[in-house]
């Protein structure tokens, strides 16, 4: 499987004349970014909230009410707030047999209609969760415990789904884009390298760390 790298996020704000697909991936990718530290924020809070029922349990005998709950309450933003952000960034599990051997057009072709085959499973999942968030919310579903209102986590799923679900758009728009043309630089896709590209970035990478710890060394020697 080749490796793939994200153009979009961690790249620096585009210049004034760029494309204008260019400066909607620069503030999607904000967007992005603010969901997955979301995310990554609710993994650590639901960490802190673990050890302090831990605590509560084994020496203060105060368990936190409804534990259980909260933590299925909490859970959805980690599950489903980052994967878009992963997305963007090609993140997720791709086979690339064959498209790791494709160049050019043909390669932006296959691309391009994964990625439409993407909308269109994606489009129809928002429906579906959209309609699940409904029903929680016009029946008034809680949790078993504490009777904890589960529409808020459930209207999670739809929305991170549509983010997704335009994101999606962007590439598709940047597939075709490159697929008019392959001479343009890729935007708003993320890039796919070969094994060996990959490892000659990691050892350059590893090079520049080692020269800098020299150089620190040398600096207090």
């Amino acid at each position: 499987m080749a490796a793939v790298h994200g153009t979009s996020p961690s790249a620096g704000r585009p210049p004034a004349g760029t494309p204008l697909i260019a400066r909607l991936d620069y503030w999607y990718g904000r967007l992005e970014e603010s969901l997955n530290l979301a995310a990554a924020l609710s993994i650590f809070v639901l960490m802190i909230v673990g050890m302090l029922q831990i605590l509560g349990r084994t020496i203060l005998d105060l368990p936190i009410e409804g534990y259980i709950d909260w933590i299925e309450f909490f859970a959805i933003l980690y599950a489903v707030a980052g994967i878009s952000y992963c997305q963007s960034q090609g993140g997720h599990i791709r086979m690339e047999i064959l498209l790791g051997e494709m160049r050019g057009r043909l390669l932006w072709f296959f691309e391009a209609l994964a990625v439409l085959i993407g909308l269109v499973i994606i489009g129809l999942l928002v429906y579906s969760t959209w309609q699940n968030f409904e029903r929680a919310w016009r029946i008034g579903d809680s949790s078993m415990d504490i009777r904890l209102p589960l529409w808020p986590s459930k209207l999670v799923v739809p929305v991170a789904l549509a983010v997704l679900w335009l994101r999606l758009l962007l590439q598709l728009a940047g597939y075709l884009r490159l697929l008019r043309d392959p001479s343009l630089p890729p935007v708003a896709v993320p890039i796919v390298q070969t094994t060996a590209e990959t490892a000659r970035k990691e050892i350059d990478e590893a090079m520049r760390a080692l020269e800098i710890e020299q150089r620190q060394k040398t600096g207090r020697g």
